[in-house]
């Protein structure tokens, strides 16, 4: 029987992998999304039940779902030295002169690619199989990273061997690990719905993601990778670089086909010229041209200094920055409240595209800035995406410039806005009476991570929202009733309402933790949801729920406590609950609550602070909660024990000490329970894929909001190429 689970895991493996290939190698979908979502699930069952029998590199990995506590670093075989770079023409020319006189008036030629900005990365593969990914680091030691590069879905987790070129026992890999500029984009937008900063740029939230701790929310970022450089020990099997690339294609490696064979200088600047616009019309950042000397032999006779190569040179592209006349500053409400100024600007071209509005971001900004309507003003793209005024042009300031004036009102509803502590947005606090607020909470309960409501985006509803057929969310499963209304709009007729209402009844079975989502509370993202559902299960058991309480739920903390409590404090908001339980909506998890394994530790209240060695922090939770024991957030002197991991806050052990509250380590814990409960710990309902702390782009592990970012689609099936 076991060889012939082992058969089954082995095909399945293998056709995951093909399917992978051509998906995202050659722009081929064999299967549909379902079909291939339902071959990932049977793989998955099959190594739950037998993970003896799992494979290292299974298509699985790619979901993700293994927490690192700590990276360990390793050294680089072969130094990952940095290129010489250059904003030049005339360095290029010298360079080129200077790679004659090394060769000796031999014949040579450069392989141009373009440069992308991303994080560098080193892959080993032995035998075929991905073993290890590792970052740059200083150039001689970088961060191991290998189960959160398994989750890039364009990089083979094992290598194709049916090809001409025979792959050796043991190789690396280089290239460039990146955010795709529309993922980047989404990520941002959704940043500045909520109030939050944007991220500065691609590269920057690829570096973040790859240090997540959760691969999981790795795998949500739609990271990808191309490869640009093939090493192995002793001599090369190739001649030439342009030979290993093709070899690396073949192989099932993502190699950008933008690189090109240049036999002279004047074809390496042709090239240079040909992508300095052409560059804007790719889905991911570039900064420059990377020219290297093709023929390995000869890269082995020019050497390297001590910091870069002889043979290679960059080539950087000058920032675009254009100059234009600010006009009028206009105010946007978000759906949180958050007043963001955005500048409108006389259209001028820049980067590919034609700029007429560009970011301002906060009242912080315009005063620092010192920003003035008529003022000609210097605009850049930040990350080759987002317009942003970076400079003022004083020298040709009008006399008649006037300044800028933060409005004291909502530009909505004319509500005084306030400016809460810490924060640098203005905010509207008048959420049930502003209608860009109102309408973006409608909006945000249809999106796609949400309700996903089929035949009513975000457009429709706000629509629907202007013509005041709906209000709020529960007034959605009003619009059935409202049929033949609804046929007689505009772009409307029968089969599209009949759609309506189809999506309609079918969002009433959309999981709990999803209309938590949907719902729009300040903080609370994807992740919080589901984090609050599994730990309460019905929405009423949410709403009776203390700030204490709330801030012991893993990765929710005071703030989050003290917003959701808030919520459900609210008339309005218990009312809509009630709405949309009457309509049928989803308010409660499904299926049996976890069962209890023993009674050890009833009657026991524990903190849980800092990260632990053995466990993560959710696991060590349910770990208690199963044996009879509470969580709560707060250090009183009710609190039976402080348990203590690495990097515990010194406030929490002062505090505990001051009480007399005994401060217990992880093992300690674990040695308070049953001896089988090692033996039966992935046995607890909800230990099977815990997400443990989570470090997130920047924020700590109590901001949520970026976890609102779209993962690659509500199952793990194939979803756009990225080219």
């Amino acid at each position: 029987m076991t060889t012939d689970i082992q058969q089954q895991i082995t095909a399945l493996t293998e056709r995951l992998h093909h399917l992978n290939y051509q998906y995202y190698q050659r722009d081929i979908s064999e299967v549909s999304d379902q079909e291939f979502d339902q071959l990932l699930a049977d793989l998955q069952r099959l190594e739950k039940e037998y993970p003896q029998l799992a494979l290292p590199n299974s298509p699985t990995q790619r979901v993700g779902g293994t927490i690192t506590k700590q990276f360990p670093t390793a050294l680089h075989r072969y130094p990952m030295l940095s290129l010489g770079n250059t904003y030049s023409e005339v360095d290029l020319r010298e360079f080129d002169e200077r790679v004659r006189r090394g060769l000796e008036g031999a014949e040579f030629a450069y392989v141009c690619e373009l440069k992308f900005d991303g994080v560098a990365m080193s892959l080993t593969y032995e035998q075929g199989q991905l073993t290890q990914g590792v970052t740059r680091g200083d150039g001689t030691r970088g961060d191991v990273v290998t189960n959160n590069v398994r989750t890039i879905k364009n990089l083979p987790l094992h290598l194709r061997s049916d090809t001409a070129a025979k792959q050796p026992a043991e190789m690396e890999v280089r290239g460039e690990v990146f955010m795709p500029l529309p993922v980047f984009a989404e990520l941002n937008a959704e940043r500045e719905a909520n109030g939050e900063a944007l991220l500065a740029n691609p590269r920057n939230a690829a570096s973040g993601a790859l240090k997540l701790q959760d691969s999981a929310l790795v795998a949500e970022r739609r990271l990808r990778f191309f490869a640009y450089s093939f090493l192995m020990p002793g001599r090369s099997m190739f001649p030439t670089h342009s030979a290993s690339l093709e070899a690396l294609h073949a192989w099932g490696l993502p190699v950008s086909s933008t690189w090109r064979l240049c036999r002279s200088m004047d074809e390496v600047l042709a090239f240079v010229h040909e992508w300095d616009k052409k560059r804007f019309t790719l889905p991911v950042a570039t900064d420059g041209i990377v020219i290297k000397v093709d023929d390995f032999r000869q890269q082995e006779l020019l050497g390297y200094t001590s910091k870069s190569p002889r043979w290679a040179i960059a080539y950087k592209y000058p920032a675009e920055a254009a100059r234009t006349r600010l006009r009028e500053v206009q105010y946007n409400v978000g759906r949180t409240g958050a007043v963001t100024p955005v500048a409108l600007l006389d259209p001028v071209p820049l980067a590919g595209t034609v700029v007429k509005r560009a970011s301002v971001h906060n009242a912080n900004q315009i005063a620092a800035l010192d920003l003035r309507l008529g003022d000609m003003v210097f605009v850049e793209k930040g990350g080759e995406i987002i317009p942003k005024i970076t400079g003022v042009d004083l020298a040709a300031r009008l006399p008649e410039s006037q300044a800028i004036v933060y409005p004291a009102t909502c530009p909505a509803c004319d509500t005084p806005l306030i400016r809460p502590a810490g924060e640098a947005h203005y905010r509207c606090p008048n959420e049930r009476g502003c209608p860009p607020q109102r309408k973006a909470k409608l909006e945000h309960y249809v999106s796609r991570k949400a309700l996903d409501i089929d035949g009513l985006g975000a457009e429709t509803v706000g629509r629907f929202f202007d013509l005041g057929l709906v209000a709020d969310a529960a007034s959605l499963y009003d619009l059935p009733a409202k049929a033949q209304e609804l046929a007689q709009l505009e772009r409307m007729g029968e089969k599209s309402v009949q759609r309506l209402v189809a999506g309609l009844e079918q969002s009433k079975q959309v999981p709990f933790e999803r209309v938590l989502f949907g719902l729009g509370i300040r903080y609370v993202g994807e992740t919080v949801a589901e984090k609050l559902a599994a730990h309460y299960r019905t929405v009423d058991a949410l709403a009776q729920a203390s700030v204490t309480e709330l801030a012991a739920v893993s990765e929710v903390g005071g703030v989050i406590a003290e917003s959701v409590a808030a919520w459900f404090q609210e008339p309005a908001n218990r009312d809509l609950v009630e709405r949309l339980r009457r309509a049928g909506v989803q308010l409660a998890l499904t299926g049996e609550a976890p069962q209890a394994v023993s009674n050890r530790l009833e009657g026991l209240t524990f903190v849980l602070s800092g990260v632990f060695e053995q466990h993560s922090r959710d696991e060590l939770q349910a770990l208690i909660q199963a044996h009879g024991g509470k969580i709560t957030g707060s250090i009183s002197k009710k609190l039976s024990y402080l348990v203590a991991g690495d990097k515990m806050g010194p406030a929490k052990r002062e505090k505990a000490t001051e009480l007399k509250v005994p401060i217990i380590s992880e093992t300690d814990l674990l040695a308070m329970l049953p001896t089988e409960t090692e033996a039966n710990f992935n046995e607890v309902e909800g230990l099977d894929t815990p997400l443990g702390d989570v470090q997130d782009l920047g924020f700590s592990s109590k901001s949520t909001e970026p976890d609102t970012f779209p993962a690659e689609s509500s199952g793990t099936g194939q979803q756009g190429s990225l080219f």
